[in-house]
Formats: C-alpha cells, structure tokens, sequence
C-alpha cells in the first residue's frame, strides 16, 4: 500500500541519493557567504595587539600577554553564546605542566579555552576545529619581547572564533567543539592537556581540524597563491594493533588510516562546494620534521590532520621583529591577507557542517573476494537512526582519493561484481536522510 509515510521516506531517500552523486546543499553556500574576512581581520589584529602571548608571559594584564588573550577569547566564545541563546557550552580546561629543561624554564598552567555545541543525535560524539592562542619569537624562551603571532596563529584561532559565530546558528546532529590550544610553542602542550581530558570523560572524537597558519598567500620562495592550502595527514595511527600492522603488510591500507580520510573528506567537500580552491593533500603527518596540535590527539588514537596555507613565509616565522639586510622580519599583522584567511575559515565551516550533520559510519567493514572475478564487503550498522543508506568506495591503489562509489540501500553487505579485488582499496561511508556522508571506514577485517 503507497502511504504517505512511504512517500515521505522516498522523498528522503531520493534526497540522499541525489546529494551523494553530486547535487548539494544549499545550507552550505550559505555558510560559505556568511563567513566575514573584515571579522577575522579584526580579530586578528586584537589578539596580535596583545604584544606577546607567549605560554610564560604575563598572566594578570588586562592588555598585554597571553592571561588577557585567553580571557579576550573566552569573553568572544561567550559573546557567540550568548546570541544563539546559549547553545555554547564554554569553560577554560587546563593542566599544570613541570619544567621540561628545554621550552619550558618553569612550571605553568596550560589553559585552553573550549566551546562546545551539542549536537542534537550524538551529544557525545565531537568533531574539533582548534586554533592556537600562543605565540613565539625567535628564542622559544623569551616570554618578554613582542611577537604578535598574526598569522601564527591568531589566524587559526579567528577562524575558530568565526566558525563558531556562523555555526551556531545551525542545529547538528553531532557536537562541534571550536578550541583555543595553549602551549603549542613549548611542546604541543595544550593538545596533550585536551586529548587526555577528551579520554578522562569519554569523549568520542572522530575527527580534529588543527588550524595553523591560514593567513599567509606570499611565501618565501617567491610564490603568490591565494587559493592552494595544505591538509596535511598521518597515514595509520600509531595506536593500532600488531595485528593490524602485520594484515597491512598482505591487504594494504598503507594511507587509509583514520586522519588520511578524514583529510579525504575535507579535500572532497572543498572540491563540491568551493570549487575554486586548490586543496593538496599532503601525505605526511606536518611539516618536515615539524609539528602542530593535532599530533597530541593522533598520539592517544584520534583521527587528526592539519590545514594550512601552501607557501609558507619563513622570514615571518618565529623571528624578532626586525630589519637585517633590507628584510623585514617578524610575524606582523601586514602580513596577513584576510581574504585568504576567510576562505580557509570557509573551507573548515563545511567540513565542520557536513561532519557534524552525517550519521556515524558504519562500525566495522569485512572485505572478501580472494581468487575470486568479484569484491564482497560487509559492514556492521551505523549506530545513528537517520541512516538512508551506505555509499561503498573503491579506487585504484595509486590514486590519493575514492574514484568509484555505488549506493545501497540499508543493506549491509554488497558484491561487486566483475571488481577484481586485488586491483582496488574499498571503503564504506554512512549516508544521512540529508544526503550528508559519514568519513569512508576501510576494512579491518577479511572474510574467507
């Protein structure tokens, strides 16, 4: 009998359909409009303005250090609240840190300053999008001379605080925490501080987008670009099993740890909906021999990547401000281009957006298919009620991103027929009534 209720659920179905082969959601145009360079800028200027905010600089001025910094961010995050109707949750989080002997000459606390905006389906499932407050000259110990940090990272953390005011006029389905990390010059302290406090209250993060440094278009060597950026990702995280090491070495999944699709993901939603921008996925954990404040959350087992901008301006990192042989160095409000940074701001709103309205992936995905002319997976139900259907992936082993998908229904296995298993890496993605997918899970375990 052809209800209304079955009229409804094809509406809905027709919708995720359509929405995962291409057609879009116009929510997120809107999200991408709403995003304000002029905010940002502003924002940026103030935290620079705070002349130093180094992790040991002073802690009880109301205008000068990373005390009143931090404060000035927890006042905006209230702010934010306050005109959503209080849908943020915002507190300070912190940590006593002991000497380290090295960046660290005493001991201090670590604050960082968290607002978080439940969801209405998974309260306690979190994707983050943090910024740092910290800055640093050319001695990572001198807590007293100026070093504004414009681009690293006031940028960041006003992308944060920008993402937040535009977001929270939204209702999601999971919870998005937008973060102030502290102590990320010293040792990546405050993501240590906030990753261990995330596993203390059982927090189920599945995702974490570290902002560091999207202000900056001119780099060092020259280039000018203004639409390229960087989402760097490790490729397995370093919690697995020996198990799961020794079935990489015969079934693969080298890159398609948990942060290597999450950088997938942001890479295919830049690409959909802010086709104009040039995201490279960069297959690395940072920057050679360098760090940033989603490693403390991949170290305990969270996927994590950083995004950040292409071409980097060593002369305006970690420098005394200065002049040396007709070049200016310092990292100094003239050096932030506001446009560019709005644009990564965009870029973090619709993952943060399509993340938080999408259902939970599939728990675990089977593969099978040995000796065989067909792929076979299977998967254990999303645990989300508004699933429509799952999207299954595969791609050649050598390309960097899922190339070939097919849809089903709420089925939970499919074959593939005339897909050779050994030619192709598969994954599985949850697909919402709203047509908004979960991150794609690689399979973990083999059927004979």
């Amino acid at each position: 009998m052809y209800t209304a209720f079955n009229m409804q659920r094809f509406c809905f179905l027709f919708f995720a359909i359509s929405l995962a082969f291409g057609q879009q959601d116009a929510r997120m145009y809107n999200i991408i409009e709403a995003v304000s360079a002029n905010r940002i800028i502003t924002d940026v200027e103030t935290l620079a303005n705070f002349g130093t905010r180094h992790t040991l600089s002073d802690t009880v001025s109301e205008t000068r250090g990373i005390g009143a910094a931090r404060r000035w961010i927890k006042k905006s995050f209230d702010q934010i609240s306050s005109s959503c109707g209080n849908c943020l949750e915002v507190f300070e989080q912190k940590n006593y840190f002991k000497a380290d002997g090295r960046r660290l000459t005493r001991g201090v606390w670590i604050n960082n300053i968290v607002a978080i905006q439940r969801g209405t389906e998974h309260p306690n499932r979190f994707i983050i999008m943090s910024g740092d407050i910290d800055s640093r000259v050319t001695d990572p110990n001198d807590f007293s001379s100026d070093s504004p940090g414009a681009n690293d990272n006031a940028t960041g953390m006003a992308g944060a605080l920008e993402a937040a005011r535009i977001l929270s006029k939204y209702n999601f389905k999971n919870s998005i925490i937008y973060v102030g990390l502290s102590g990320e010059e010293q040792g990546l302290y405050g993501g240590k501080g906030l990753a261990q406090y995330a596993l203390d209250n059982n927090w189920e993060i599945f995702g974490v987008l570290n902002n560091d440094m999207i202000g900056n278009i001119e780099g060092v060597d020259g280039v000018i670009d203004n639409r390229s950026f960087r989402i760097f990702s490790e490729p397995t995280p370093v919690t697995e099993t020996e198990r799961a090491r020794k079935q990489r070495r015969f079934y693969g999944g080298e890159v398609d740890g948990i942060s290597r699709q999450l950088a997938r993901y942001v890479h295919k939603t830049t690409q959909t909906y802010m086709p104009e921008m040039n995201p490279m996925l960069i297959y690395r954990l940072d920057r050679f021999g360098r760090g940033g404040h989603h490693r403390p959350f991949n170290d305990v087992g969270y996927a994590g990547i950083r995004i950040m901008e292409a071409h980097e301006n060593y002369n305006r990192q970690h420098q005394d401000i200065r002049m040396e042989n007709g070049i200016a160095y310092g990292d100094v409000f003239s050096g932030v281009n506001a446009d560019y940074a709005a644009k990564l701001t965009a870029v973090n709103a619709i993952s943060l957006a399509s993340l938080a309205w999408a259902p939970a992936p599939p728990q675990e995905v089977s593969i099978g298919g040995v000796v065989e002319p067909n792929t076979r997976l299977e998967w254990t139900p999303s645990k989300s009620p508004y699933v429509a259907g799952y999207m299954v992936y595969w791609r050649d082993t050598t390309s960097s991103t899922w190339q070939y998908s097919r849809f089903v229904d709420k089925q939970t296995k499919i074959t593939l027929r005339g897909i050779v298993l050994d030619n192709y890496l598969f994954g599985v993605a949850a697909v919402g009534a709203d047509g908004h997918q979960s991150v794609v899970v690689f399979p973990s375990s083999v059927m004979r």
